[in-house]
């Protein structure tokens, strides 16, 4: 099947371009909004105990309220949005104070931030599965992701060199950008999907296919934010660069992992980055002081996680929720990758005793043990869809060669 098939005829761009403002503006928004935090709380002068403090309230308040909103705030899905979008514009503002704050006040203002971004996460990502179609939603995720990455490098390039104060007004600033983005997509398609009823998280962690992709993301997110600061230790000076360059591989392979996952399913695209990473970590086990391995790691992670941001953050839940009410299936799909990377805040003061070796080896074997639940997962995209391509491919190919023939 020709590409140009998904791009143009099978995506109906008018029903998808709400769904594509509301998760670009979450991302970025997202992603910036904790990196300048971070940076902040780690240049407060109080003790150390008490910013792992003001970080654990941010994780709490995101894990607690996705959980909350999940289950209580499914209705008048239109309205729910918009307001948690302004609320995470309000709470973005907020941040200015924070310097001049006392440890509660920040602890507070940092738990609220958590539930700005946690009630609304799920809902987010539903509504953006909601109006996509099962056959095209890997190919609207990697189009998405590939934005989210161009935009996150552009707006950072533009807040780097102000200060604090007006990097945070800046991403308020988008925020709100974004819901008049919103509105105004959402006015004129006119189509807001209400969630379904949904099953509840029991029955959810009952069904085998789900465990057998939940488990491996588990111990993935788990990998990811452990390593994390201690690649940081390793790369020195060039992770600026290193940073850079997976930014870029990540964006191009979210777009290639989200087609291939349109194309020949699912799995085996999560497959194929499980076995990339753990590659990865193997060449890094043994020769992490080499320059060249070292960017062989990295051209191998930006890879991977290009693939995993397509299809693990964005398009799976969607899929194995099938009909029912999404909501639930994001959360317990965003959790682990969100809740794992207090890993990296809690680990990184301990990065210089910890051994490369051993660390990168457990990492890459652990990595290859989760390919197994993998193996007996079944595919998210429905098996007649992946025939009926096959199949307009080979008689594409039969009239080509009929006609060179005749």
């Amino acid at each position: 099947m020709r590409l140009t098939e998904i791009f143009s005829s099978r995506i109906n761009w008018k029903e998808f371009a709400p769904a594509f403002v509301i998760v670009l503006n979450t991302f970025i928004w997202y992603t910036l909004t904790y990196s300048v935090l971070s940076n902040t709380i780690d240049h407060l002068t109080v003790p150390s105990a008490e910013k792992m403090m003001i970080f654990a309230m941010y994780f709490v308040g995101t894990a607690g309220s996705a959980i909350l909103g999940a289950t209580f705030l499914r209705h008048k899905r239109e309205t729910y949005l918009f307001l948690w979008m302004l609320a995470g514009a309000l709470m973005t503002a907020l941040l200015i104070t924070i310097p001049g704050n006392s440890t509660v006040i920040n602890s507070l203002i940092s738990l609220f931030l958590g539930v700005s971004l946690g009630i609304g996460f799920p809902s987010c990502l539903a509504y953006f599965a909601d109006l996509t179609s099962v056959e095209t939603r890997g190919t609207c995720g990697g189009i998405t992701w590939i934005f989210v990455g161009i935009g996150t490098l552009i707006l950072a390039s533009l807040v780097g060199s102000f200060d604090i104060s007006l990097t945070f007004v800046t991403l308020a600033v988008w925020r709100v950008l974004g819901i008049v983005a919103f509105f105004l997509m959402t006015k004129r398609t006119g189509k807001i999907p209400q969630a379904p009823n949904p099953a509840t998280y029991g029955s959810i962690l009952n069904k085998r296919e789900v465990l057998q992709y939940l488990i491996p993301w588990i111990m993935l997110s788990l990998v990811n934010f452990t390593e994390a600061p201690i690649l940081d230790y390793l790369f020195g000076d060039l992770i600026i660069l290193v940073t850079f360059v997976e930014f870029a591989l990540i964006g191009l392979f979210a777009l290639v992992g989200g087609i291939l996952a349109d194309l020949v399913g699912r799995k085996r695209v999560i497959i194929t980055g499980f076995v990339m990473l753990g590659i990865g970590y193997a060449v890094l086990s043994f020769f992490s002081e080499l320059p060249f391995f070292q960017y062989l790691y990295t051209a191998c992670d930006g890879i991977a996680w290009g693939m995993f941001s397509s299809v693990f953050l964005i398009t799976l839940w969607g899929d194995l929720a099938q009909d029912r009410g999404k909501e639930k299936y994001y959360v317990l799909g965003g959790l682990p990758f969100l809740l794992a990377g207090f890993l990296s805040i809690a680990i990184k003061p301990y990065v210089e005793f910890i051994g490369t070796v051993a660390s990168f080896s457990l990492a890459s074997f652990f990595l290859f043990l989760a390919v197994l639940p993998l193996m007996y997962a079944p595919e998210t995209l429905p098996e007649k869809k992946i025939r009926e391509r096959e199949l307009k491919s080979y008689i594409e190919k039969a009239k080509k060669a009929k006609e060179k023939y005749s």
